[in-house]
């Protein structure tokens, strides 16, 4: 489905470009960028999308097309409501389960994992069609 692909690319190129400029970006500040909400929002957009992508595939091979972004959106997703998680409970208390060290040690990489969420954002922008992306 031509929506969900274009959901998938703008959710994952976003969600790359919160994580990897992160709140401290000018541009973040203009746009709003580095809202709680707007984070919050995108997440669930993102998680939504790539469960989506995987439960209606778009052309044959009818999984393999669509699960690099799938995924992507599904890490986006978590990633950025677990962000917003870490920060509202940091505050109140600092409990550690296993949950919140996975959390922990994903975050420690979000530069990195948002710039490998607006690679396939590209690369599935760029190439729709390829069985394997």
């Amino acid at each position: 489905m031509i929506q969900l692909y274009f959901l998938s690319v703008l959710c994952n190129g976003f969600s790359g470009y919160l994580l990897f400029a992160g709140n401290e970006s000018e541009t973040a500040e203009k746009l709003r960028f580095s809202s709680p909400t707007f984070h919050l929002v995108l997440g669930i957009m993102s998680a939504v999308v790539g469960v989506l992508k995987l439960l209606s595939p778009s052309k044959p091979p009818f999984f393999f097309g669509d699960l690099l972004p799938a995924a992507a959106g599904i890490a986006a997703g978590f990633l950025l409501i677990f962000g917003i998680y870490r920060q509202d409970t940091f505050a109140a208390s600092s409990s550690e389960g296993s949950l919140d060290q996975l959390g922990t040690s994903l975050l420690r990489f979000r530069k990195f994992i948002g710039l490998g969420l607006i690679a396939v954002a590209f690369l599935h922008f760029l190439f729709a069609e390829v069985p394997c992306l």
